[in-house]
Protein backbone atom coordinates (compact mmCIF):
# COMPACT_ATOMS: atom_id res chain seq x y z
CA UNK A 1 0.00 0.00 0.00
CA UNK A 2 2.59 2.60 0.73
CA UNK A 3 5.08 1.94 -2.26
CA UNK A 4 1.56 2.49 -4.19
CA UNK A 5 1.10 5.34 -2.81
CA UNK A 6 4.97 6.95 -3.34
CA UNK A 7 4.55 5.84 -6.96
CA UNK A 8 1.43 7.84 -7.07
CA UNK A 9 3.02 10.81 -5.92
CA UNK A 10 -0.28 11.53 -3.33
CA UNK A 11 -0.03 13.12 0.15
CA UNK A 12 -1.55 9.73 1.49
CA UNK A 13 0.40 7.63 4.33
CA UNK A 14 -0.47 4.35 4.80
CA UNK A 15 -0.77 3.39 9.12
CA UNK A 16 0.02 0.09 10.17
CA UNK A 17 -1.49 -0.89 13.63
CA UNK A 18 -0.03 -4.25 15.29
CA UNK A 19 0.95 -5.19 18.69
CA UNK A 20 4.30 -5.17 20.84
CA UNK A 21 4.30 -8.84 20.07
CA UNK A 22 4.79 -8.76 16.49
CA UNK A 23 7.89 -7.00 16.85
CA UNK A 24 9.77 -10.24 17.60
CA UNK A 25 8.79 -12.02 14.26
CA UNK A 26 10.80 -11.76 11.30
CA UNK A 27 8.60 -10.12 9.24
CA UNK A 28 8.29 -6.93 11.36
CA UNK A 29 12.34 -6.57 11.37
CA UNK A 30 12.28 -6.93 6.95
CA UNK A 31 9.29 -4.67 7.08
CA UNK A 32 11.14 -2.05 9.26
CA UNK A 33 14.32 -2.31 6.88
CA UNK A 34 12.29 -2.28 3.89
CA UNK A 35 10.46 0.75 4.68
CA UNK A 36 13.40 2.79 5.82
CA UNK A 37 15.42 1.37 2.66
CA UNK A 38 12.28 2.67 0.08
CA UNK A 39 11.42 5.45 2.30
CA UNK A 40 8.21 4.87 2.17
CA UNK A 41 4.96 6.73 3.31
CA UNK A 42 4.22 4.44 6.50
CA UNK A 43 2.93 5.45 10.03
CA UNK A 44 3.99 2.18 12.12
CA UNK A 45 1.57 2.54 15.44
CA UNK A 46 2.51 -0.02 18.10
CA UNK A 47 -0.18 -0.54 20.98
CA UNK A 48 2.40 -2.03 23.56
CA UNK A 49 0.00 -3.08 26.08
CA UNK A 50 3.03 -4.82 27.97
CA UNK A 51 2.17 -8.83 27.42
CA UNK A 52 1.89 -11.01 23.94
CA UNK A 53 -1.09 -13.00 24.90
CA UNK A 54 0.36 -14.18 28.55
CA UNK A 55 4.28 -13.94 27.94
CA UNK A 56 5.28 -10.21 30.13
CA UNK A 57 6.84 -8.28 27.42
CA UNK A 58 10.25 -8.21 29.65
CA UNK A 59 9.96 -11.66 29.42
CA UNK A 60 10.12 -12.44 25.79
CA UNK A 61 12.43 -9.14 24.57
CA UNK A 62 15.48 -7.70 25.49
CA UNK A 63 14.90 -4.36 24.96
CA UNK A 64 11.27 -3.84 26.18
CA UNK A 65 10.89 -0.15 24.84
CA UNK A 66 9.70 -1.06 21.05
CA UNK A 67 10.49 2.28 19.77
CA UNK A 68 14.25 2.00 20.70
CA UNK A 69 14.20 -1.72 18.69
CA UNK A 70 13.47 0.37 15.01
CA UNK A 71 16.16 3.16 15.54
CA UNK A 72 18.48 0.40 14.41
CA UNK A 73 17.05 0.80 10.99
CA UNK A 74 17.07 4.73 11.06
CA UNK A 75 13.41 4.73 11.33
CA UNK A 76 12.21 7.85 13.41
CA UNK A 77 10.59 7.17 16.46
CA UNK A 78 8.76 8.54 19.42
CA UNK A 79 6.26 6.53 22.53
CA UNK A 80 3.52 8.15 24.43
CA UNK A 81 1.09 7.91 27.34
CA UNK A 82 -1.61 5.97 24.74
CA UNK A 83 -3.75 6.37 28.09
CA UNK A 84 -4.45 9.83 27.52
CA UNK A 85 -6.43 10.83 24.57
CA UNK A 86 -4.64 14.66 24.22
CA UNK A 87 -1.30 12.77 24.16
CA UNK A 88 -2.17 10.06 21.32
CA UNK A 89 -3.45 12.99 19.26
CA UNK A 90 -0.37 15.53 19.57
CA UNK A 91 2.27 12.56 19.11
CA UNK A 92 0.14 11.07 16.11
CA UNK A 93 -0.11 14.70 14.28
CA UNK A 94 3.67 14.82 14.71
CA UNK A 95 4.27 11.45 13.13
CA UNK A 96 1.50 11.84 10.74
CA UNK A 97 3.19 15.63 9.36
CA UNK A 98 6.59 13.92 9.23
CA UNK A 99 5.68 10.89 6.62
CA UNK A 100 3.24 13.22 4.73
CA UNK A 101 6.27 15.29 4.40
CA UNK A 102 8.45 12.75 2.36
CA UNK A 103 10.78 12.09 5.46
CA UNK A 104 10.05 8.45 5.41
CA UNK A 105 8.36 5.88 7.61
CA UNK A 106 7.85 6.33 11.53
CA UNK A 107 7.12 4.43 14.57
CA UNK A 108 4.57 5.95 17.17
CA UNK A 109 4.95 3.15 20.32
CA UNK A 110 1.65 3.89 22.38
CA UNK A 111 1.69 2.09 26.03
CA UNK A 112 -1.16 1.21 27.25
CA UNK A 113 -2.77 -2.27 28.60
CA UNK A 114 -5.17 -4.79 27.79
CA UNK A 115 -7.92 -4.84 30.70
CA UNK A 116 -9.38 -8.68 29.76
CA UNK A 117 -7.49 -11.60 28.88
CA UNK A 118 -6.28 -11.93 25.55
CA UNK A 119 -9.21 -14.93 24.94
CA UNK A 120 -11.99 -16.70 26.70
CA UNK A 121 -9.34 -19.21 27.85
CA UNK A 122 -7.21 -16.41 29.29
CA UNK A 123 -7.06 -16.40 33.25
CA UNK A 124 -4.94 -13.31 33.23
CA UNK A 125 -3.00 -15.46 36.49
CA UNK A 126 -0.14 -13.73 34.93
CA UNK A 127 -0.89 -10.49 36.30
CA UNK A 128 -1.82 -9.51 39.81
CA UNK A 129 -4.97 -7.44 40.55
CA UNK A 130 -2.87 -4.46 41.86
CA UNK A 131 -1.24 -4.37 38.41
CA UNK A 132 -4.82 -4.32 36.90
CA UNK A 133 -6.07 -1.68 39.45
CA UNK A 134 -3.31 0.73 39.01
CA UNK A 135 -4.41 0.40 34.97
CA UNK A 136 -7.92 0.98 35.63
CA UNK A 137 -7.39 4.39 37.57
CA UNK A 138 -5.71 5.36 34.22
CA UNK A 139 -8.68 4.54 31.70
CA UNK A 140 -8.56 6.32 28.60
CA UNK A 141 -12.41 7.69 29.17
CA UNK A 142 -11.66 8.57 32.87
CA UNK A 143 -8.71 10.71 31.88
CA UNK A 144 -10.40 12.97 29.45
CA UNK A 145 -13.77 13.42 31.47
CA UNK A 146 -11.16 14.31 34.72
CA UNK A 147 -9.50 16.71 31.91
CA UNK A 148 -13.03 18.07 30.76
CA UNK A 149 -14.45 18.25 35.01
CA UNK A 150 -11.11 20.28 35.67
CA UNK A 151 -11.54 22.38 32.93
CA UNK A 152 -15.20 22.85 32.99
CA UNK A 153 -16.41 22.01 29.83
CA UNK A 154 -18.12 18.73 31.39
CA UNK A 155 -19.97 17.91 34.65
CA UNK A 156 -19.78 14.23 36.50
CA UNK A 157 -23.68 14.48 36.41
CA UNK A 158 -23.91 14.91 32.37
CA UNK A 159 -20.99 11.62 31.68
CA UNK A 160 -22.86 9.76 34.19
CA UNK A 161 -26.00 10.66 32.14
CA UNK A 162 -23.89 9.93 28.77
CA UNK A 163 -22.42 6.11 30.44
CA UNK A 164 -26.53 5.71 31.22
CA UNK A 165 -27.38 6.61 27.71
CA UNK A 166 -24.48 4.57 26.50
CA UNK A 167 -26.29 1.39 28.44
CA UNK A 168 -29.62 1.83 27.12
CA UNK A 169 -28.17 2.39 23.52
CA UNK A 170 -26.65 -0.94 23.57
CA UNK A 171 -28.80 -3.02 25.23
CA UNK A 172 -31.88 -1.89 23.39
CA UNK A 173 -30.14 -0.91 20.43
CA UNK A 174 -27.58 -2.92 19.22
CA UNK A 175 -27.92 -6.18 21.19
CA UNK A 176 -31.17 -6.43 19.34
CA UNK A 177 -29.84 -5.30 16.48
CA UNK A 178 -27.22 -8.08 16.73
CA UNK A 179 -29.68 -10.78 18.04
CA UNK A 180 -32.19 -10.39 14.86
CA UNK A 181 -29.84 -10.26 12.27
CA UNK A 182 -29.56 -13.35 9.77
CA UNK A 183 -26.41 -15.58 10.34
CA UNK A 184 -24.16 -14.77 7.32
CA UNK A 185 -24.64 -16.68 4.15
CA UNK A 186 -21.50 -19.22 3.70
CA UNK A 187 -20.98 -17.61 0.04
CA UNK A 188 -19.56 -14.11 1.56
CA UNK A 189 -17.10 -16.42 3.83
CA UNK A 190 -14.49 -14.77 1.85
CA UNK A 191 -16.01 -11.26 1.40
CA UNK A 192 -13.63 -8.13 2.18
CA UNK A 193 -10.78 -10.46 3.06
CA UNK A 194 -7.72 -8.43 2.65
CA UNK A 195 -4.85 -10.99 3.16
Amino acid sequence: MAKAIQLQGGDEISICFLGDAANNQGVFHETMNMAKLWNLPVLFVCENNLYGIGTALDRSTAVVDQYKRVCAYGVEAAQCDGQDIDVVYEHAKVAVDYVRSGKGPYFLELMTYRYRGHSMSDSRGYRSREEEEHWKQRDPINILRDKLIGAGQLTMDTFQQFERDADVYIETEVIAFAESSPEPDVSELEHYVLA
